[in-house]
């Protein structure tokens, strides 16, 4: 899936709003941890600054996955085989927490926020998210 260019520009500058205040990944991870206690158990031995320099990575690979990148397919396969049943086993009904998450830290956090925005986050990240959840039972 290609992203037309209004809304890959309307994600990466909410993006860029988001990433410059420090605090966006932390409350993003405060929000997901508390989100259930499924979360909390997965990530109790996380080292969480480390957590969010894998998160900005993922990021980025899931950008370049929704447009179409070849790069991003090859390190998207890679995070599913991580992600999926065989190795961490991150089932596949915690990506939405992860996903609701994300867009209330995004909502908090860009200035500009509107459903348009969110519409887009969803949009950019749902398509990633997709593939992982079809990848967990298989990898």
């Amino acid at each position: 899936m290609n992203i037309n260019e209004p809304d890959s520009e309307l994600f990466n500058d909410s993006f860029t709003r988001c990433l410059s205040d420090a605090r966006f990944l932390e409350r993003f991870y405060e929000m997901f941890l508390a989100s259930s206690d499924e979360v909390r158990h997965k990530f109790g031995n996380t080292d969480i600054q480390k957590q969010h320099r894998i998160l900005m990575a993922s990021l980025y690979i899931m950008m370049l996955f929704a447009d179409g990148q070849p790069e991003g397919l090859v390190q998207l396969e890679r995070i599913a085989v991580l992600h999926s049943k065989r190795d961490r086993d991150i089932p596949p009904h915690l990506y939405d927490l992860w996903l609701d998450c994300l867009v209330q830290a995004v909502r908090e956090f860009d200035r500009h926020f509107t459903p348009e925005t969110e519409r887009v986050w969803r949009r950019m990240m749902g398509t990633g998210i997709a593939f992982m959840k079809s990848r967990y039972g298989s990898s």
